[in-house]
């Protein structure tokens, strides 16, 4: 494929529970993703990685959580955001049409993170790739429970999460006697609407 995507799945490991991308999609995304995006779906698929711990994903089933995160926000002038990766843990990656990869949303504790993008226009097909191979397995777990939770609920599936019970905005506690397999849309819904998103600001040194 590419260098950068090789080192990812090198770090990563082979995808598994693939979906397939129909061509249907290609084509609603062409022109508001990447092209090395869609390169990456066709190739690919929608699938879990490094035992399930990051998922990339089909963005319109994610816009109501999008929707409800961000409802009232003017970020980025206006940008349209899609979500194009999560976590096990239910953080999302978005790609704005305008900015690139410039926004992460934490879904369990409620925050938003603004990146300056590292690429814009015509640079967006290289974007894709820095972004694929920037990730680590580490920054996608939570509190160091993934692999604990793994080992007690088994891995996950597609369209799955582990989420904590009771939400953490409504009293739970990050412990391993509080996570369960939850449905990754319908628990991100619920969550985006017993908590209000903050901004997380993150001092330069």
């Amino acid at each position: 494929m590419d260098e950068d995507f090789d080192f990812f799945l090198s770090t990563f490991g082979p995808g598994y529970d693939r979906r397939y991308v129909p061509p249907s999609t290609i084509d609603r995304y062409r022109g508001k993703l990447p092209d090395q995006l869609l390169t990456y779906w066709e190739t690919y698929g929608w699938c879990g990685y490094a035992e399930g711990a990051f998922w990339t994903v089909n963005p319109q089933e994610y816009e109501s959580v999008v929707g409800e995160w961000l409802k009232g926000r003017k970020l980025g002038g206006g940008d349209v955001y899609h979500v194009i990766a999560r976590s096990a843990f239910g953080t999302l990656y978005l790609w704005g049409e305008q900015s690139g990869y410039s926004l992460k949303i934490s879904s369990v504790d409620a925050y938003y993170i603004r990146r300056v993008p590292i690429s814009t226009g015509d640079q967006f097909d290289f974007g894709v790739r820095c972004f694929f191979s920037g990730l680590t397995v580490k920054s996608n777990d939570y509190e160091n429970l993934f692999d604990v939770a793994k080992n007690k609920l088994g891995r996950l599936h597609e369209g799955e999460m582990y989420g904590f019970t009771p939400a953490l905005a409504l009293g739970g506690q990050s412990t391993l006697a509080r996570i369960e397999k939850v449905n990754a849309v319908e628990h991100l819904t619920f969550l985006s609407q017993v908590s209000e998103l903050e901004e997380l600001i993150i001092p330069k040194i």
